[in-house]
């Protein structure tokens, strides 16, 4: 595959002809639907309270949406309940954050993670909280469970910043995977550090970046009040998901359909190449919650 651009439009028609993902074992080796026809879900919830007028982050708005979330896309009433299924009291968690200084995954909801871990059962000498350093983290090294949680971004390297590309610290050489837009990123998803370990995949969408030129390249003319966050055990659903509202903000502030600067094929080939989980929007049961005003998808 050469390293041009997609469209939205070529994205979508793509995933929508490509075979479906096989059914992979239990954890997140992909959550991918176990038979035909099923559908695996991501939640997208919205507050417009998230946000001050200044994008200060409210956490005690952000811990009601994650707790919404999760027990909408667990089947839940109760958000500890919730948690009780996905944290064992006996795991050991790292909650795989992001750091980038423009937009990073930010205190609130890392906190509001943190919280809820710990009332599964989990004391909090047995959670670790860590980007850059995850592979000298004693925390880490031992985890059992992994929370993924990363903001969304349009990316140099690998078009969009995805919960995919979050796990890209759990290699030593890290620009190992920047051939052909990072086409591979969900190989490391296979890796020892992380395989089989993922619980949940938050995608923070409160401030998203949705334009961007060249490597590291930050304005905020293109960050934009959404005030949302996706949430699924599935990475490639939550991504593809991601994808589609910045592809629909791009399409919505530029006038035209304008392609990424990179291509963000990473994620459809998470799906159809490594088998990681579902891209394909017809097999998304996508769930929306709360502030409907200016969703785009």
């Amino acid at each position: 595959m050469t390293n041009r651009t997609w469209s939205r439009r070529e994205f979508l028609k793509t995933a929508a002809v490509t075979p479906l993902a096989a059914a992979i074992g239990p954890a997140t080796r992909g959550m991918a639907p176990a038979q035909s026809g099923a559908k695996t879900r991501v939640v997208l919830i919205r507050d417009r309270n998230a946000l001050d007028a200044a994008g200060v982050r409210n956490p005690a708005v952000i811990q009601k949406m994650l707790d919404e979330a999760v027990c909408a896309l667990l089947g839940e009433k109760d958000p500890v309940a919730a948690w009780k299924t996905l944290i064992r009291p006996s795991d050991i968690v790292g909650i795989k954050t992001n750091v980038w200084r423009p937009i990073d995954t930010g205190e609130a909801v890392e906190q509001a993670l943190k919280r809820r871990i710990m009332d599964a059962g989990v004391t909090e000498d047995r959670i670790g909280l860590d980007d850059r350093g995850v592979l000298r983290n004693p925390i880490f090294q031992k985890a059992t469970a992994l929370v993924n949680a990363r903001p969304a971004r349009t990316h140099y390297w690998s078009g969009m910043g995805s919960c995919i590309k979050n796990y890209i610290m759990f290699v030593p050489q890290p620009w190992a995977y920047h051939g052909d837009a990072c086409a591979d990123l969900a190989r490391i998803w296979s890796l020892p550090p992380v395989m089989d370990k993922t619980r949940l995949n938050v995608l923070v969408m409160l401030t998203p970046l949705f334009h961007s030129v060249g490597p590291h390249n930050f304005s905020r003319d293109y960050v934009w009040p959404y005030s949302g966050i996706l949430v699924g055990r599935d990475p490639v659903a939550v991504d593809a998901t991601g994808f589609r509202i910045l592809q629909a903000k791009r399409l919505q502030h530029f006038g035209e359909d304008r392609p990424l600067e990179t291509s963000a094929h990473h994620i459809a080939l998470a799906d159809t190449r490594h088998h990681l989980g579902v891209s394909d929007p017809g097999r998304i049961d996508l769930v929306r919650l709360g502030w409907q005003e200016d969703i785009v998808i």
